[in-house]
């Protein structure tokens, strides 16, 4: 039986940074899951850079279904935790049961992949102080305050934690957490 790797996000999460890590460890031959705050079909959203504007856009995206509510997980039965960004992450970070879950990878050092807005969630269980991490530059400010020495980088790897700035990264950031993955647990 296949690794599982779990997924945490929900509606307006970015939707290339859940699709892409879900259908790349697909593809390495992981069983991966979404979990939500509840099953459900999620509504991802579409962030872009457009001349003009002093931040990303945001349009409607792709759909997807939720395999599991938070309250379903079982974080022992996963290998590792991928963490999407988009606006998701603001406000799920107040979802107790997702604390719950990302603490319990935290706890037993499996590996984490997180992007964009993801570094929000991993900040609210305290998982950041005295790491290195990366996340969508305007976080900057936050990551400092939870603790975390900032780098502005495509991927940058402390332990088993892989932060990423955002969707653009994607190559590098599959590529460490791949590394750090394959190490802890390698597909079958």
């Amino acid at each position: 039986m296949a690794p599982k790797i779990l997924i945490v996000t929900g509606d307006a999460a970015e939707s290339l940074e859940v699709l892409y890590p879900y259908q790349r460890l697909l593809e390495e031959g992981y069983d991966v899951q979404i979990a939500a705050p509840t099953r459900k079909k999620l509504r991802f959203v579409v962030h872009d850079f457009e001349p003009g504007y002093d931040t990303y856009t945001e349009k409607p995206g792709y759909s997807w279904p939720a395999d599991l509510a938070f309250s379903e997980v079982d974080p022992g039965e996963y290998a590792a935790l991928v963490i999407p960004g988009g606006r998701a992450p603001e406000y799920l970070r107040g979802d107790g049961e997702l604390r719950k879950i990302i603490k319990a990878f935290f706890d037993t050092d499996k590996p984490i992949a997180q992007i964009c807005h993801g570094p929000l969630l991993t900040a609210a269980v305290d998982g950041l102080r005295g790491r290195r991490v990366t996340s969508y530059p305007a976080l900057e400010p936050d990551m400092q305050a939870a603790g975390a020495t900032f780098q502005d980088a495509a991927a940058v790897v402390d332990g088993t934690l892989v932060s990423s700035r955002a969707w653009p990264d994607h190559a590098a950031w599959m590529r460490e957490f791949l590394t750090v993955l394959r190490a802890k647990s390698p597909a079958l």
